[in-house]
């Protein structure tokens, strides 16, 4: 008989955590348990494998208990049994409780017969009943229509007013009808434009090979067209992609890409796998973080200039602060460090969470914020040996804090289905956004208000959820906007448009939508061939007018750009879309403004970029 073994068995229960959204717990058991060094194709895992396999475990014991019962009567309605007894007892208990529920069931019948005995009765005794009322009402009926006969005269007058009045009614209806209804219907908000299609179709889509494992990151540089890239085939990679490049040329020619690699000689060691990256301010210089811990700092030429090495364990944040002389990253190791990049060392280390590090997020260029497992939020400066505000008020893990423009109010948000807004002027919560059903992966706060470039716009916050939508939060107020209904999985990720105007949602359901804020609808929209895990606009041009804006978004193995000029309906048409998919591979996609996505399962093995 064949068996599973522990390696089998390991992998689709890493399967099951990663489908069901159990991220960090996916992540957990992928690491210790070696799910990389597995030789099972993941292509070939049906999706809700170990479900699959339980259910008809399940079903293989519900049919053993009852085909060897003791009674032969064995054609039966199997639902004797419920999971539970099934997973807790043996096949002896299942039989015994068959028995006693069969015999039950025996009881119930005779009693049944019984009493449809008894209702018979009754049932004759109510029809002699109704025979005599209807003998009555006839007897009544009768005597109506003799009492009618005697007066005609009468019954003529009355018929005739009846069909003056209905005829009133009838021209009364119809000039309503003309005039319209007097109240107005409500109005819904649609998750479509029906002005015209949005969908960018996949024929507008050119490859670039690359990456030989899964993408794991990618960002653009603040400074020009550079696209940097991270992958689990443990190197880094920067493509140019230059201004004004045309799909045709493209075709024509490979863009000009630099390597960055991780490790000498072989590239498939897991503790090599690139699972960050950022680039500086000025766009001079890339900042990688891999999951054996060291964070690695990289000219625009391809040159590695610095390895900061200390931590103890994958590194899941690093962001630059905006001077660019300080690098900050946050480890499973439960700690976060601060790097002097001028004096390639370690500034200083926080040692306050106590559980893994998942998010960091600058306040200014010497403080931040710091979220992790252990449901705390640390506030943090550069020379201070303990936290200078702490937030206690989730009761699940904080997956991602944001700091909003000014650096005043900070939101953060967990699995304990809560987004909160906090201030450094106190201690608990300003605000608890309770409107979502499911754990929210992340948030970010709009470029509008003060402080940012559209200061006559509403500060608004983001919410992205595993219940499928994104909803819009009232910073003032603490109060819901709306809500954005479009996808039908988990959305990992959401980003605003530069000006404000437009949010770009990411999702499981592998599309990307770009909403219009003003109208409530979708005006264009992506389908991948995975899972959507992160989006985010690319910084205007110089000399572009406000409308011209760039977009990425990535997910566990792909990323993709998009470039759209304006997004305004019905001025949509082409943009250039960069997407990390397929086979190791990259596409270019052409459009007035620049977008780019990155999507696919977390550890699975499509190892492209799609642009």
């Amino acid at each position: 008989m064949a068996s599973i073994t522990s390696v089998q068995l390991n992998y689709l229960v890493f399967r099951y955590l990663q489908e069901s959204g159990f991220t960090h717990s996916a992540f957990a058991l992928g690491y210790e348990a070696g799910i990389n060094k597995c030789t099972i194709d993941g292509n070939m895992v049906p999706p809700s494998a170990l479900i699959t396999l339980v259910q008809k475990g399940l079903q293989y014991l519900e049919m053993e208990a009852n085909l060897n019962s003791s009674d032969p009567d064995v054609d039966e309605d199997f639902s004797f049994l419920e999971p539970l007894d099934l997973i807790t007892k043996d096949v002896y208990e299942l039989r015994k409780i068959i028995r006693e529920k069969k015999k039950n069931l025996q009881k119930d019948r005779d009693k049944d017969r019984e009493s449809d005995k008894d209702h018979e009765v009754e049932r004759g005794r109510a029809r002699e009943k109704d025979r005599h009322e209807k003998e009555k009402e006839l007897e009544k009926d009768r005597e109506r229509k003799e009492k009618e006969k005697e007066q005609p005269k009468h019954r003529e007058d009355h018929s005739e007013k009846e069909i003056i009045a209905n005829q009133e009614v009838d021209r009364n209806h119809t000039k309503h009808e003309e005039n319209g209804p007097s109240v107005p219907e409500p109005m819904e908000i649609s998750t479509t434009s029906t002005s015209q299609p949005c969908e960018i179709p996949g024929t507008d889509v050119t490859i670039l090979e690359g990456h030989t494992s899964e993408v794991c990151a990618c960002a653009w540089s603040p400074a020009g067209s550079l696209l940097a890239s991270g992958s689990g085939d443990s190197t880094a990679r920067i493509w140019t992609i230059p201004d004004g490049t045309t799909k045709s040329s493209l075709q024509n020619g490979t863009p000009e890409v630099l390597i960055l690699k991780h490790v000498k000689g072989r590239t498939n060691e897991k503790s090599k796998d690139v699972t960050t990256l950022d680039w500086n301010g000025d766009g001079t210089l890339l900042a990688t973080g891999s999951y054996d811990g060291q964070a690695r700092i990289w000219t625009t030429n391809g040159e590695l200039k610095t390895t900061l090495s200390r931590h103890k364990g994958p590194i899941f944040s690093l962001k630059w602060n905006k001077k660019g002389d300080y690098l900050l990253t946050g480890s499973c190791d439960k700690t976060a460090i601060v790097w002097d990049v001028k004096a390639e060392e370690g500034k200083q280390q926080f040692e306050f969470h106590t559980g893994p590090t998942l998010d960091v997020d600058w306040r200014n260029n010497v403080s931040f914020a710091t979220s992790s497992t252990d449901n705390m939020i640390y506030v943090c400066k550069i020379g201070e040996n303990r936290p200078i505000k702490t937030f206690a008020g989730h009761q699940g893990e904080v997956n991602c804090v944001k700091w909003d423009p000014t650096g005043s109010l900070l939101a953060s948000c967990s699995d304990d289905i809560t987004a909160k807004i906090w201030s450094m002027k106190q201690d608990k919560y300003v605000h608890d956004l309770k409107e979502h059903l499911k754990e929210i992966y992340t948030l970010r706060w709009s470029p509008t208000g003060s402080g940012t470039n559209n200061p006559n716009q509403q500060l608004v916050l983001a919410s992205a959820s595993f219940d499928s939508t994104v909803k819009l939060w009232d910073v003032e107020l603490g109060k819901l906007i709306y809500s954005l209904n479009g996808h039908r999985e988990p959305v990992y990720s959401v980003a605003f448009s530069p000006n404000g105007e437009y949010l770009a949602s990411g999702s499981l359901d592998k599309s990307v939508h770009i909403w219009s804020l003003k109208e409530g609808k979708i005006v264009k929209t992506y389908t991948g061939n995975g899972g959507i895990f992160e989006v985010c606009w690319n910084k205007e041009e110089l000399g572009q007018s406000p409308r011209r804006h760039g977009f990425t978004f990535f997910g566990g193995c792909g990323c993709a750009l998009h470039s759209a000029g304006s997004l305004h309906p019905p001025m949509l048409t082409a943009s250039r879309l960069v997407c990390l998919s397929g086979k190791d591979k990259f596409s270019l996609d052409y459009y007035p403004e620049e977008i780019v996505l990155r999507f696919g399962y977390h550890f699975s093995f499509n190892t492209g970029l799609v642009i």
